[in-house]
């Protein structure tokens, strides 16, 4: 006879990830050089030498972002990341709504970048040996490749993403090296920061480009349930994810401009887009670096979407959990310890999506990744803005001891950046997709379109399914693996469960990076309570 241990269903493999791990799945979604050596470029031409410090300038408008979120981190467990944050603070019809704007926008994310996967390996074979491949055989194999890196442990996952992301930053750094020791094309200069370069016409395109470019940041709190010491590894994550996207991205496209020089620079960009960074490592590094760096670009893609694949997971995970999906999406694999069923569902939408595309004989990357990335980019930007509006409508709802600074004064700074942000990305969507303005009048409507979908299925829920809607976004049971918390006053004061929050609830609300195809006009947004 099998012991009652040995018979009780198992979750998620708690206790597993260190800051580390979590860093590396997040840094990996945002794919660093493929950001860098597909999207940069076009950032440069956009807004010539003064495009460093639009990074800069997104990655604090992030962190001051992060303050709030992992302050809020420390009180929500819920598996529910995003739209659990944002239920606590502006109600259960907003939370839902959001949960599916989430699932639009991981799924955008990811699916997206299959596309890309299929050009990026077509163009790395053609460079490398001359042999023209297509894309749809190796599309397909990296579903399967992914939904086998999903269906594993999640320290398989992790680890093998530590490997990936060692390997892109790597060679950026590499040819940021061996620029820095040559001394650029005209020697070192810091033009790029001062204020006549950087506020330029073109300043807000750039600044679209950056944002996107983080886009995955915000998932280290996806991953609580499988973390060491949650209430420290989260906001440590967080923090290192932000600061490292944001100064390393400053600093590879500020070297790649000393390599070309200031004043050669946007014309070397604008001349050949998509080989700018090879040519730069060609000639600063050598040409077996460049053929490195196609091989890597191509890793870069994996990483991402195995990234984007396991954060998905997990909410379609914490979904079945609540009621809102079947309860099959729910399962959990008894020896890997992964959401494997939510996984299988996710590579079939995947698959059943890249099929449609190639049936209909769409450009894999102008449309396939274009047009299905762009809505999951704006979605998630949505979120975080949504999350920003909570952070304090959470906290004036009970006594605590977090400062003012972290819950209010953060959260509503964050919140009046990321809904600028949001603006720029939309006043620039054509620069984006390259498509007609019917297509991004689509692709654009389809975020508020989802969110109030989720509005009207938030109040169906509590009119037909009354005991799943009072339980959304509920917390869970105490984590056993976790330290004891400094806030365990506070948390025993805050309003009973069917209090309403005091903010107004919004009704409505307007990338993974990916790497520029070398002939290609866009580029694609970065491949983040109670009622």
């Amino acid at each position: 006879m099998s012991s009652p241990a040995s018979d009780a269903p198992k979750g998620l493999r708690t206790g597993t990830l260190s800051t580390a791990d979590i860093s590396f799945f997040v840094v990996s979604a945002a794919a660093p050089l493929t950001v860098m050596a597909g999207v940069a470029p076009i950032a440069i031409v956009l807004g010539g030498i003064g495009a460093p410090a639009g990074y800069l300038l997104a990655g604090i408008t992030l962190a001051i972002f992060a303050v709030g979120f992992t302050t809020m981190s420390r009180h929500v467990k819920s598996g529910g990341a995003f739209y659990a944050y944002i239920t606590r603070g502006l109600g259960k019809p907003v939370g839902i709504a959001a949960a599916l704007l989430a699932m639009l926008g991981y799924n955008g994310m990811e699916i997206g970048v299959y596309g890309l996967l299929g050009t990026a390996t077509a163009d790395t074979t053609h460079a490398l040996w001359g042999v023209d491949i297509p894309w749809l055989p190796v599309s397909l194999a990296g579903l399967l490749l992914i939904w086998y890196g999903g269906f594993r442990s999640i320290d398989f996952g992790a680890k093998v993403l530590g490997v990936l992301l060692v390997a892109e930053t790597g060679i950026l750094v590499l040819l940021a090296g061996g620029v820095l020791i040559e001394g650029g094309a005209d020697g070192l200069s810091l033009a790029s920061f001062t204020p006549g370069n950087v506020l330029v016409p073109g300043s807000a395109a750039v600044l679209a480009f950056a944002f996107t470019a983080f886009t995955g940041f915000e998932s280290t709190v996806i991953y609580r349930r499988e973390a060491r010491n949650p209430a420290r590894t989260i906001p440590r994550a967080t923090y290192i994810a932000v600061c490292f996207l944001g100064l390393f991205y400053a600093f590879v496209v500020w070297t790649v401009i000393q390599a070309f020089g200031d004043d050669k620079v946007v014309e070397a960009a604008a001349g050949d887009t998509g080989g700018l960074f090879f040519a730069a490592i060609t000639t600063y590094v050598g040409a077996w670096a460049a053929d490195l760096m196609h091989i890597f670009i191509v890793t870069s893609v994996l990483a991402s979407l195995l990234a984007f694949h396991n954060a998905i997971n997990r909410y379609g995970l914490a979904l079945a959990e609540e009621g809102v999906l079947p309860p099959v999406f729910g399962k959990v694999h008894h020896r890997h310890r992964s959401p494997y069923v939510a996984g299988a569902a996710q590579t079939v939408l995947g698959l059943v999506v890249v099929l449609g595309f190639a049936v209909a004989e769409a450009d894999p990357y102008t449309q396939l990744l274009l047009w299905v990335n762009t809505p999951g980019g704006i979605g998630l930007m949505a979120l975080q803005l949504l999350a920003a509006l909570a952070i304090p409508c959470y906290f004036r709802r009970f006594r605590h001891d977090e400062g003012v600074l972290r819950t209010v004064v953060a959260p509503i700074a964050a919140a009046v950046l990321l809904a600028g942000a949001i603006v720029l990305v939309v006043s620039k969507i054509d620069v984006f997709t390259g498509a007609s303005s019917t297509v991004n009048t689509v692709l654009v409507a389809l975020v508020p379109g989802v969110f109030l979908i989720g509005l009207l299925l938030a109040y169906r829920l509590r009119r037909t399914r009354p005991e799943v809607y009072a339980n959304f976004a509920a917390e869970p049971e105490p984590e056993p693996e976790s330290e004891p918390e400094s806030t365990g006053p506070a948390e025993s004061t805050e309003s009973p469960e069917g209090e309403e929050p005091s903010c107004p609830h919004p009704t409505s609300s307007s990338s993974t990076p990916a790497s520029a195809h070398p002939n290609s006009p866009a580029t694609p947004l970065s491949p983040s309570a109670t009622d």
